[in-house]
C-alpha cells in the first residue's frame, strides 16, 4: 500500500546531461489537496525535475523528502511504492490491449500466472466512480480518443495507490472541452487530499487550475508565487524574461494565383467510415486558410490525404493545376509540398536519427547533399549547423538523437527542413501543440514568413485564438463536412464555436 504524502520537498535538485546542466539547483514544495503548477518554456528543465521526482533519473545533487524524511527514488517502481504517479506527455499504454489489460500490465494477480480482469475491472469503475472519470475498462486502447488514453493514464496512477499524481503537459493533445474536463477532475483529486504537480507552458490552465506556480527557465528557479497573487502577463515575463512581441498579420490585399485545390473529397477514416464526405476548397498564394473544428471531425484525415499518407476514396487534389490525388507522399513533395504533421516524433522526425539525418529526411538523396549514392557529410553538416542557428534549435551539437530535443526545439527543426525547402503549398497541423509562449511565437512569425514568401499555408488548429490570430480566410470542419469558409475578419470565437458544433442556422 502507498504511503500517505502529507509534505513533498525536494531540495537544491541538481541534474546534469553531457554537455547541459538541466537543473541547477532547484527546490520546490507541495503539501496533499494542493495543485502545484510547474511553468516554463520547452527546455526550461520541467519535465526532467519530474522525471527525478518519479525515479527516471538520479539527481548529481540535492535531496527529496517525504514528509520530512529524505528519501532514495531509483525507479518508477519504487516513486509508485512511495506514492508517486506520473502521467507522461506521450501516453505508456498498448494500443492492441484493453484497458483492463493495460492498467493489470505488471502487477502481481491473485490467481498466480493468470489475470483476474473482472477484479481490475471492478476496480477501475470504482475508481472512476470516485472521481469522476469515464472509462469503459473493455475498451481497446486503440479504439480510445486522446483524451479517453489520457483518463486511462490518469487511472492507471491511481490504482496503484498514487497518492501525489505528476501530468506533463495534460491538456497538450486535448481538445478545449476536454481540457476543461480534466481542470475539474483534479480539482476533485486535490479536494479528496490529493497532491497534483502539472507540467505546463500554458498561462490560462494554470491560473485556472493550481494554488501555487513554480517558474523555471533554462534550469534555474526563476519564483514560485501563490496563483492568486500573479496575473498572465507577469508569469509570462518570469518565463521568458523578457516582454512579449505581439506580432500582427498584414491584410491580405488579394491572394494570388491558386496553388492547392480540392474538390468533391471523400475519405475514409481508421474504422472504415467517410470521415471527409465530400469537402471542397482552395488555397491561393500568399494565403493562410485556417481548418477550425473539434478534433475527430475530419482535420487528421484531411492532413494526411493531402499529403498522400492517407488513400482518397473520391475526388480531386490539385497542387499547382497538376493533380496529385493519392500520389506517393515522395511525389507530393517533389510537387511542392510541405508538411508539417501533427505528431512531429513518431511522423514529422525519426527519433533516434541525429539533427542532421532528421535536416535532410527529404533530401538526402539529392545534390548537393548526395552524390551518386553517397552522402556529402562536409556539406550536410554545414547547411545542418546553418539552419540550426537561423532556426535557434537548442541542441549540444548536430549529432544529437533529435528524440532527445524538447517538443519546441523538435517544432524548429521541422520547420528549418520544410521552409527552407520552398515548397508550394505548406500544410501545418496543430504547428503549436504543446509549445510554450515563445516556441510558439516563434512558430507564427515563421508562418508569416512563408506567407510573405508566396506559399499558400493551411493551419490546422483547435485554438481558436491561433486561427484567429494567423488566418486569411477560416474554414470550419464538422463531421467531415466544411460548414462554412469565411474571411477572418467576419469571425469571432462564438461563431466559430456554433460552425464547430454543426449549428449553421443559428450563426447570426
Amino acid at each position: 500500500m502507498a504511503q500517505q504524502i502529507e509534505y513533498l520537498e525536494m531540495r537544491g535538485i541538481t541534474k546534469r546531461f553531457p554537455g547541459v546542466l538541466s537543473n541547477d539547483n532547484v527546490s520546490i514544495q507541495i503539501k496533499s489537496g494542493e495543485i502545484l503548477a510547474l511553468l516554463g518554456e520547452n527546455g526550461a528543465g520541467k519535465t526532467t525535475l519530474m522525471n527525478t521526482l518519479y525515479g527516471l533519473y538520479q539527481p548529481d545533487g540535492g535531496e527529496i523528502c517525504i514528509n520530512g524524511q529524505p528519501v532514495q527514488i531509483e525507479s518508477p517502481r519504487q516513486a509508485i511504492e512511495m506514492g508517486i504517479g506520473m502521467v507522461h506527455q506521450h501516453f505508456m499504454l498498448v494500443p492492441t490491449l484493453t484497458v483492463s489489460e493495460n492498467i493489470a500490465l505488471g502487477l502481481p494477480t491473485g490467481k498466480g500466472p493468470f489475470l483476474d480482469l473482472k477484479t481490475v475491472a471492478a476496480k477501475i469503475r470504482d475508481i472512476s466512480s470516485t472521481y469522476g472519470l469515464s472509462v469503459n475498462p473493455d475498451a481497446y486502447v486503440w479504439q480510445l480518443s486522446v483524451g479517453e488514453q489520457q483518463r486511462v493514464e490518469i487511472v492507471k496512477a491511481l490504482y496503484r495507490g498514487a497518492r501525489l499524481l505528476i501530468l506533463d503537459e495534460p491538456t497538450a493533445v486535448l481538445t478545449p472541452q476536454e481540457a476543461e474536463e480534466l481542470v475539474a477532475l483534479l480539482r476533485n483529486m486535490a479536494n479528496q487530499g490529493r497532491a497534483v504537480i502539472i507540467i505546463s507552458h500554458k498561462l490560462s490552465e494554470v491560473m485556472a487550475i493550481s494554488d501555487h506556480v513554480t517558474v523555471l527557465r533554462d534550469g534555474k528557479l526563476v519564483a514560485t508565487v501563490k496563483t492568486n497573487t500573479t496575473n498572465p502577463k507577469d508569469l509570462a515575463q518570469m518565463m521568458v524574461g523578457r516582454e512579449m512581441k505581439v506580432l500582427q498579420r498584414e491584410v491580405l490585399a488579394n491572394c494570388g494565383d491558386t496553388l492547392l485545390s480540392i474538390k468533391d473529397l471523400e475519405v475514409a477514416g481508421d474504422k472504415g467510415t467517410l470521415a471527409l464526405k465530400g469537402i471542397s476548397l482552395t488555397v491561393g498564394a500568399g494565403e493562410i486558410l485556417g481548418i477550425a473544428g473539434v478534433s475527430g471531425n475530419g482535420q487528421k484525415e484531411f492532413a494526411e490525404a493531402v499529403s498522400g499518407l492517407r488513400r482518397v476514396v473520391k475526388g480531386d487534389i490539385s497542387l499547382c493545376n497538376r493533380d496529385i490525388t493519392n500520389l506517393a507522399p515522395h511525389k507530393m513533395i517533389e510537387q511542392g509540398l510541405g508538411y508539417i504533421p501533427e505528431d512531429r516524433l513518431h511522423v514529422g522526425t525519426i527519433g533516434a536519427f541525429s539533427i542532421w539525418e532528421n535536416m535532410i529526411l527529404k533530401d538526402h538523396h539529392c545534390p548537393p547533399f548526395a552524390r551518386f549514392c553517397f552522402l556529402q557529410n562536409k556539406t550536410i553538416q554545414k547547411r545542418s549547423a546553418e539552419l540550426v542557428k537561423a532556426y535557434g534549435v537548442k541542441t549540444p551539437h548536430l549529432n544529437t538523437p533529435t528524440g532527445r530535443l524538447s517538443g519546441g526545439n523538435i517544432q524548429r527543426l521541422i520547420l528549418a527542413r520544410e521552409i527552407t525547402r520552398s515548397p508550394k503549398v505548406l500544410i501545418a497541423a496543430y504547428p503549436t501543440r504543446g509549445l510554450d509562449i515563445g516556441a510558439t511565437e516563434y512558430v507564427h512569425s515563421m508562418l508569416f514568413k512563408a506567407r510573405e514568401q508566396g506559399m499558400g499555408v493551411v493551419v490546422i488548429s483547435e485554438d481558436l485564438e491561433e486561427i484567429q490570430k494567423l488566418s486569411d480566410r477560416v474554414a470550419v470542419f464538422y463531421d467531415g463536412h466544411i460548414m462554412d469558409i469565411l474571411p477572418v475578419e467576419e469571425v469571432n470565437e462564438h461563431k466559430l464555436g456554433m460552425l464547430m458544433a454543426g449549428m449553421r442556422e443559428q450563426v447570426g
